[in-house]
């Protein structure tokens, strides 16, 4: 096997341990914790430029068209919204009739910031790297945020009351996190798809690039995600409890979405399109915006439950990697 070969196939897990790797030696290096501010400021800048380049070029390969709500999709929001607001309630309950139980509140509120979050920007690399629909999962991310935008500030104020915040104001929070990095890049794509159709062509051809620009922003997210569990002030016993229910999240909801593919393909006549369906469902509730979710948990909840998305970037990724390891070899032996 060729070096050129391992690193594409293990790109993700790589990705992952320079990550955490950077931000140890800068925790215990003190010579260079007075850089630190200006590295957490470029992080800061360059994440969203890198989300940005990544969708950009994934929207240059997709036709406007092709964006329309499928049945899946519906499903597919009945599960996210139905099982936050289950959750939420279930946190009533337990202020009502068990008050004092703080740290079975912090794990529900785990759980549901890992089953509200939206779909990953980058979901639609890892699904055409699967050989899903980029167009399917790309609707479905729409949509999600969509709903994420309305759900979450019709519920967190039930659970966490946040003083001066309204539906409205939340609302617009949340519309402001996703608008840039989501609707603008599509808006740009599409506008040089009809006004510089030359470079356009050029852009589509090479929007395999999308996965590597990827890797470097899956490096930095492992960068913050081990700076939020390093500097943790929980114990070891409700960290290792959130860990268990953020992966428990990601099991589920992987689950799922191959589940919901498959009966989706059935009830289309058994038309399985090489389990592109199976694929695509899998990725839209599996694979998270865990950056989203670490701003939402600090923003609207707990604090602490932060951690949970920082978390879930970690078990989702090395499933992605599994899966994308397991398309390449099976292509290479085909």
């Amino acid at each position: 096997m060729s070096l050129k070969k391992t690193a594409k196939d293990w790109i993700l897990p790589i990705s992952m341990t320079v990550g955490a790797a950077i931000y140890l030696i800068y925790h215990f290096s003190p010579i260079l914790h007075p850089a630190g501010p200006a590295l957490e400021r470029t992080v800061r800048l360059v994440q969203p430029l890198i989300i940005f380049a990544m969708l950009f070029l994934t929207f240059c390969r997709i036709e406007p068209k092709d964006l329309k709500p499928h049945r899946w999709h519906w499903w597919l929001l009945l599960i996210q919204g139905g099982s936050f607001t289950l959750l939420g309630l279930a946190i009533l309950a337990i202020k009502r009739f068990l008050p004092g139980e703080e740290s079975c509140i912090v794990l529900i509120e785990s759980a549901m910031l890992c089953l509200i979050c939206p779909t990953a920007t980058a979901a639609a690399v890892v699904t055409k790297k699967l050989g899903g629909d980029v167009a399917g999962i790309t609707t479905y991310t729409i949509l999600i945020n969509l709903l994420t935008a309305a759900v979450v500030p019709a519920v967190v104020p039930l659970i966490q009351p946040l003083a001066g915040v309204d539906f409205i104001t939340a609302f617009s929070m949340i519309l402001a996190k996703v608008f840039p990095l989501l609707i603008l890049p599509c808006f740009c794509a599409w506008l040089i798809r009809y006004l510089l159709p030359r470079l356009h062509r050029k852009l589509a051809k090479n929007a395999d690039f999308a996965f590597y620009i990827w890797a470097v922003g899956l490096c930095l997210a492992i960068v913050v995600t081990t700076k939020s569990i390093v500097h943790s002030t929980l114990g070891a016993g409700l960290l290792l409890s959130i860990a268990g229910v953020s992966l428990i999240c990601c099991v589920l909801q992987f689950w799922l979405g191959h589940v919901s593919g498959c009966i989706y393909d059935r009830m289309r006549r058994g038309e399985s399109m090489l389990k592109s369906r199976e694929i695509t469902c899998g990725q839209s509730l599996g694979q998270k915006n865990t950056v989203f979710a670490i701003w939402m948990g600090y923003t609207f909840l707990t604090p602490e439950t932060s951690i949970a998305g920082g978390l879930y970037s970690i078990w989702h990724n090395l499933y992605n990697s599994w899966q994308i390891y397991r398309e390449e070899n099976r292509d290479t032996k085909q």
